[in-house]
């Protein structure tokens, strides 16, 4: 049993850290016993945890859980990306959301993640040519997470969503790797156009709670948007910032905002720094 806990690790060592935690779990709330085993314990691999999880979420009197966890088994055994994905942003939020103090929290707990994991499902089935049961993962993910994330977007991985309440993301939006973004986030569109429309966010941005990023432009990598601030035009790399429209403030103040999460600004730029220039 140890050699199969030790080879374990070394082949997936975030799973296994998830199960060593679920255990200690129990031991520490046994009235808890029932949701981490069916959760956890009762999976060998990640991806049977993460199907069920999904499905158990989503699940409605409209659709049952025994065929959404058919739909979202038969997503990651197609392509492993969306599990390792996954294994990304659990690490990413337990790297940088303070709440979060173990891996096993964000699969058991934690709607931002969660969410995300519902869109990778969807955007699987979308680029299949399965669009409108894509559309109805967008739909109850919305309905149980209150994130609304087009199955079209492409989002890439290490992604963070803190507390993950309204948050919208448009049909041709793009994020990056290691992009963190807190509640009431929208990237969406101006209402002008109808084909590419949406932002694309670069690697290791960090979008602060209630930021608007509208329309088809650029947030360049490693840059931070302050909360509260409406982005209209292109962002350089490492830059931040603020406002209503939005204007360059000053630099990034690090190499990966996403990362470090600090959200306070620093010393603001000249008027030459102007998004108007």
């Amino acid at each position: 049993m140890a050699h199969t806990r030790r080879k374990l690790a070394e082949l997936d060592p975030v799973w296994a850290q998830i199960a060593q935690e679920a255990k200690a779990a129990i031991a520490d709330e046994p009235l808890l016993g029932g949701l981490v085993h069916s959760s956890v314990l009762h999976h060998e691999t990640f991806e049977s945890a993460l199907a069920y999880r999904i499905s158990l979420k989503l699940t409605s009197n409209e659709m049952p859980e025994q065929i959404l966890r058919e739909i979202c088994d038969k997503a990651l055994a197609s392509d492993p990306e969306i599990g390792l994905a996954a294994r990304a942003d659990i690490v990413a939020v337990n790297d940088r959301d303070p709440a979060c103090d173990r891996f096993l929290l964000p699969l058991l707990f934690f709607k931002g993640f969660q969410a995300i994991q519902a869109y990778r499902i969807a955007h699987w089935l979308w680029t299949t040519g399965r669009r409108d049961l894509a559309r109805f993962f967008q739909m109850r993910a919305s309905e149980v997470f209150g994130v609304d994330i087009h199955p079209a977007a492409r989002i890439g991985k290490g992604i963070m969503i803190d507390h993950a309440h309204s948050i919208v993301i448009g049909e041709t939006a793009v994020v990056g790797d290691n992009v963190s973004m807190l509640h009431s986030v929208t990237l969406g569109g101006t209402g002008k156009e109808e084909e590419d429309r949406h932002p694309k966010i670069g690697n290791g941005v960090l979008i602060g709670a209630g930021a608007k990023v509208l329309g088809n432009i650029r947030v360049g990598n490693c840059s931070r948007i302050a909360a509260g601030s409406v982005v209209l035009q292109e962002v350089p790399p490492c830059k931040t910032v603020a406002g209503v429209p939005a204007r360059i403030v000053g630099e990034a103040g690090c190499d990966q905002p996403s990362v470090k999460m600090d959200q306070l600004l620093g010393v603001r730029g000249t008027d030459d720094d102007s998004l108007d220039d």
